[in-house]
Protein backbone atom coordinates (compact mmCIF):
# COMPACT_ATOMS: atom_id res chain seq x y z
CA UNK A 1 0.00 0.00 0.00
CA UNK A 2 0.92 3.69 -0.65
CA UNK A 3 0.94 6.65 1.86
CA UNK A 4 -2.70 6.07 3.26
CA UNK A 5 -4.38 4.06 6.01
CA UNK A 6 -7.05 1.98 5.34
CA UNK A 7 -10.34 1.60 7.68
CA UNK A 8 -12.39 -1.13 7.51
CA UNK A 9 -16.42 -0.39 7.95
CA UNK A 10 -19.43 -3.12 7.05
CA UNK A 11 -17.48 -4.92 4.57
CA UNK A 12 -16.40 -2.19 2.36
CA UNK A 13 -13.19 0.10 2.39
CA UNK A 14 -12.22 4.12 2.40
CA UNK A 15 -9.48 5.37 2.24
CA UNK A 16 -8.39 8.32 4.06
CA UNK A 17 -5.45 10.61 2.83
CA UNK A 18 -2.62 12.11 4.66
CA UNK A 19 -4.33 15.28 3.97
CA UNK A 20 -7.55 14.47 4.96
CA UNK A 21 -5.82 12.84 8.35
CA UNK A 22 -4.28 16.24 8.71
CA UNK A 23 -8.06 18.23 8.56
CA UNK A 24 -9.84 15.61 11.10
CA UNK A 25 -6.94 16.42 13.98
CA UNK A 26 -7.27 20.11 13.11
CA UNK A 27 -10.99 20.07 13.42
CA UNK A 28 -10.58 17.99 16.58
CA UNK A 29 -8.15 20.85 17.82
CA UNK A 30 -10.42 23.23 17.39
CA UNK A 31 -12.88 21.80 18.33
CA UNK A 32 -11.11 21.15 22.19
CA UNK A 33 -9.66 24.90 21.77
CA UNK A 34 -13.55 26.04 21.87
CA UNK A 35 -14.97 23.67 24.45
CA UNK A 36 -11.81 24.61 26.60
CA UNK A 37 -12.66 28.54 25.63
CA UNK A 38 -16.44 28.28 26.93
CA UNK A 39 -15.07 26.63 30.47
CA UNK A 40 -12.57 29.75 30.85
CA UNK A 41 -14.51 32.42 29.76
CA UNK A 42 -18.41 32.32 30.21
CA UNK A 43 -20.90 33.88 28.10
CA UNK A 44 -21.13 37.39 29.62
CA UNK A 45 -25.28 37.02 29.41
CA UNK A 46 -24.70 34.29 31.70
CA UNK A 47 -22.82 36.43 34.71
CA UNK A 48 -24.79 38.12 37.31
CA UNK A 49 -24.89 42.25 36.90
CA UNK A 50 -22.62 43.03 39.86
CA UNK A 51 -20.50 40.70 41.16
CA UNK A 52 -20.72 39.47 45.28
CA UNK A 53 -19.58 41.52 47.94
CA UNK A 54 -16.99 40.24 50.06
CA UNK A 55 -19.05 39.58 53.04
CA UNK A 56 -21.50 37.52 50.49
CA UNK A 57 -18.93 35.64 48.91
CA UNK A 58 -16.63 34.47 52.17
CA UNK A 59 -19.69 34.66 55.28
CA UNK A 60 -22.32 32.54 55.97
CA UNK A 61 -25.35 34.96 57.65
CA UNK A 62 -27.38 33.94 60.29
CA UNK A 63 -30.28 36.05 62.03
CA UNK A 64 -31.24 36.22 65.72
CA UNK A 65 -34.56 37.89 65.51
CA UNK A 66 -36.02 38.77 68.88
CA UNK A 67 -32.88 37.66 70.37
CA UNK A 68 -33.52 37.45 74.45
CA UNK A 69 -36.11 40.60 73.73
CA UNK A 70 -38.73 41.38 71.01
CA UNK A 71 -37.00 43.54 68.63
CA UNK A 72 -33.49 42.90 69.19
CA UNK A 73 -32.82 41.34 66.26
CA UNK A 74 -28.94 40.60 65.51
CA UNK A 75 -27.02 38.97 62.51
CA UNK A 76 -23.79 37.08 62.75
CA UNK A 77 -21.40 36.65 59.56
CA UNK A 78 -19.50 33.60 60.09
CA UNK A 79 -16.22 32.69 57.99
CA UNK A 80 -15.32 28.91 57.00
CA UNK A 81 -12.35 29.53 60.16
CA UNK A 82 -15.01 30.19 62.38
CA UNK A 83 -14.38 34.22 62.77
CA UNK A 84 -17.93 35.81 63.27
CA UNK A 85 -19.15 39.18 62.70
CA UNK A 86 -21.60 40.73 65.05
CA UNK A 87 -23.86 43.41 64.26
CA UNK A 88 -27.27 44.58 64.95
CA UNK A 89 -30.00 43.77 62.23
CA UNK A 90 -31.28 46.54 59.70
CA UNK A 91 -35.10 44.99 61.72
CA UNK A 92 -33.53 45.93 65.58
CA UNK A 93 -35.71 48.37 67.50
CA UNK A 94 -32.74 51.07 67.88
CA UNK A 95 -33.01 51.96 64.19
CA UNK A 96 -36.88 52.80 64.54
CA UNK A 97 -36.00 55.25 67.20
CA UNK A 98 -36.38 58.85 66.01
CA UNK A 99 -33.08 60.20 65.14
CA UNK A 100 -31.41 56.67 65.17
CA UNK A 101 -28.11 55.60 67.00
CA UNK A 102 -26.36 58.65 68.87
CA UNK A 103 -23.90 56.93 70.65
CA UNK A 104 -22.34 53.18 71.43
CA UNK A 105 -20.71 52.30 74.67
CA UNK A 106 -18.51 49.30 74.95
CA UNK A 107 -18.12 50.11 78.80
CA UNK A 108 -20.92 47.61 79.93
CA UNK A 109 -20.22 44.79 82.84
CA UNK A 110 -16.99 44.32 84.47
CA UNK A 111 -14.98 46.00 81.85
CA UNK A 112 -14.69 47.59 79.18
CA UNK A 113 -14.31 45.81 75.97
CA UNK A 114 -13.04 48.39 73.44
CA UNK A 115 -9.80 48.60 76.03
CA UNK A 116 -8.23 44.73 75.59
CA UNK A 117 -6.00 44.40 73.03
CA UNK A 118 -5.61 40.36 72.14
CA UNK A 119 -1.82 39.35 70.83
CA UNK A 120 -0.56 35.91 69.30
CA UNK A 121 -1.01 33.23 67.77
CA UNK A 122 -3.09 32.24 70.66
CA UNK A 123 -5.07 35.13 71.29
CA UNK A 124 -3.55 35.70 74.25
CA UNK A 125 -6.04 38.60 76.45
CA UNK A 126 -9.05 37.45 74.33
CA UNK A 127 -12.18 37.69 76.96
CA UNK A 128 -14.57 34.41 76.24
CA UNK A 129 -18.33 35.05 76.27
CA UNK A 130 -21.27 33.11 76.48
CA UNK A 131 -24.21 33.63 74.04
CA UNK A 132 -25.97 36.43 76.12
CA UNK A 133 -22.98 38.33 77.58
CA UNK A 134 -23.44 41.67 77.04
CA UNK A 135 -21.43 43.53 74.54
CA UNK A 136 -21.87 47.04 74.05
CA UNK A 137 -24.16 49.39 74.89
CA UNK A 138 -26.56 50.87 71.65
CA UNK A 139 -27.63 54.78 72.83
CA UNK A 140 -30.68 56.78 71.15
CA UNK A 141 -32.35 60.04 71.57
CA UNK A 142 -34.95 58.19 73.95
CA UNK A 143 -33.85 54.76 74.94
CA UNK A 144 -30.59 52.40 75.29
CA UNK A 145 -30.69 48.51 74.21
CA UNK A 146 -27.53 46.25 75.48
CA UNK A 147 -26.25 44.22 72.47
CA UNK A 148 -25.47 40.56 73.16
CA UNK A 149 -22.94 38.35 72.14
CA UNK A 150 -25.25 35.91 70.27
CA UNK A 151 -22.39 33.24 70.17
CA UNK A 152 -20.63 31.49 72.09
CA UNK A 153 -16.80 32.42 71.38
CA UNK A 154 -13.78 34.91 72.57
CA UNK A 155 -13.86 38.35 71.69
CA UNK A 156 -11.16 39.57 69.55
CA UNK A 157 -11.59 43.36 68.56
CA UNK A 158 -14.54 45.81 68.12
CA UNK A 159 -14.87 48.19 65.89
CA UNK A 160 -13.47 51.11 67.73
CA UNK A 161 -14.95 53.82 65.11
CA UNK A 162 -18.23 53.28 65.84
CA UNK A 163 -16.97 55.06 69.48
CA UNK A 164 -16.40 58.07 67.60
CA UNK A 165 -18.88 57.94 65.04
CA UNK A 166 -22.17 56.09 66.30
CA UNK A 167 -23.88 57.44 62.91
CA UNK A 168 -21.96 54.71 60.97
CA UNK A 169 -24.52 52.09 61.80
CA UNK A 170 -27.31 54.42 60.87
CA UNK A 171 -25.96 54.17 57.26
CA UNK A 172 -25.89 51.01 54.99
CA UNK A 173 -22.60 50.12 56.80
CA UNK A 174 -23.79 48.14 59.38
CA UNK A 175 -22.05 45.31 59.76
CA UNK A 176 -18.07 44.74 61.91
CA UNK A 177 -19.43 45.70 64.51
CA UNK A 178 -17.07 43.28 66.76
CA UNK A 179 -15.50 40.11 66.07
CA UNK A 180 -15.70 36.87 67.79
CA UNK A 181 -13.69 33.62 66.97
Amino acid sequence: MNDHNVYQTNNSETEETPEQAQQEREKEMQDDEEELHKLLLPNVHDLPLTPPSAIDFNFVAYFAPDFLKPGHDQFVYRHANGLCVIGLAPTHVAFKDEGGITAVDFNVGKSDRSGFKVTGKRKKNAQHFESNTAVCKVCTNNDSYIVRCCVKGSLLEVNNRLIKQPGLLNSSVRITELLMS
